[in-house]
Formats: structure tokens, C-alpha cells, sequence
């Protein structure tokens, strides 16, 4: 079965990321602009927390407040659940089903590799089981 290590190598190991200091209405331009559904917060190289898609419509929208002028660290998850490269993608989605999250950042130990969506453990759930039905129907066709 697949590493994490080994879709973040397929998919590419770019990670979008905001200061904690930037405007959630930033966040969700940045969101916008990349078309991904959440950002992790960074301050330099380290991990200061996650913010979603979700973040923003419970903390700010039905709170009323404005997104030009909140900040991003007032509505992000500050502890946030990582996965190893080494991860299978199983074991990755029983971590994020049990968690409810949709987005896994992957680090290696302090240093952030790449970020893993439900949609990317999905896809790569279907290809494994795709090669294996393919594989057991040349096995019975021959």
C-alpha cells in the first residue's frame, strides 16, 4: 500500500500557507486564487496551525465578524494533527475519519513536506483497488 511520501511525490509537494498576523479575508483569497480548501499557518518554517474553508464560515461568518480585519490566528486550529511520510494511506484515512478533518499536513519531523486532502487518500484508495481488481481478472482470464 502507498505512503503519504509517495502521493505527495505524485500530486507535487508545494504547500500553501499564511502568516498568522494575515486577514482571514486574505486566507480566503489565497484559498480562492490556489483552489484548495484550506491553508496551513506558518510562521517561517513553523507550524502555527491550520485554517479551512470551514474556519471561516462558523467563526466569522455566523459570527458576524469581518474578515478583512480578523486575523487568521483567531479563527484557526492551533493543534493541529499531522501524519508521518511513511503513513499508509489507510492508516491516514482512519486518522482523519476518527479526527474529522479533510486536510493532513505531512512532516517529517519539525519540517512540513506537503498537506494530504480526504479527496487525494480517495483517489489513491480507488487506483489501488482499480490495479487490483485488474490484477485478480487477469489472474482468473488466464
Amino acid at each position: 500500500m502507498k505512503t503519504l511520501m509517495n502521493l505527495i511525490s505524485a500530486k507535487g509537494s508545494e504547500v500553501y500557507s499564511i502568516g498568522p498576523g494575515a486577514s482571514v479575508l486574505d486566507a480566503v483569497g489565497t484559498m480562492d486564487a490556489k483552489r484548495v480548501g484550506a491553508l496551513l499557518v506558518m510562521e517561517g518554517t513553523h507550524l502555527e496551525g491550520i485554517v479551512s474553508e470551514r474556519d471561516v464560515a462558523r467563526k466569522v461568518i455566523l459570527g458576524g465578524k469581518d474578515a478583512s480585519t480578523m486575523p487568521v490566528r483567531e479563527i484557526m486550529t492551533a493543534r493541529v494533527v499531522c501524519g508521518r511520510p511513511d503513513l499508509k494511506i489507510d492508516e491516514a484515512m482512519a486518522i482523519m475519519t476518527d479526527k474529522r478533518i479533510r486536510h493532513l499536513p505531512v512532516a517529517d519531523g519539525s519540517r512540513v513536506v506537503g498537506v494530504i486532502s480526504i479527496g487525494d487518500l480517495v483517489k489513491a484508495m480507488i487506483e489501488e483497488q482499480q490495479f487490483l481488481i485488474a490484477q485478480l481478472e487477469h489472474y482468473i482470464t488466464s
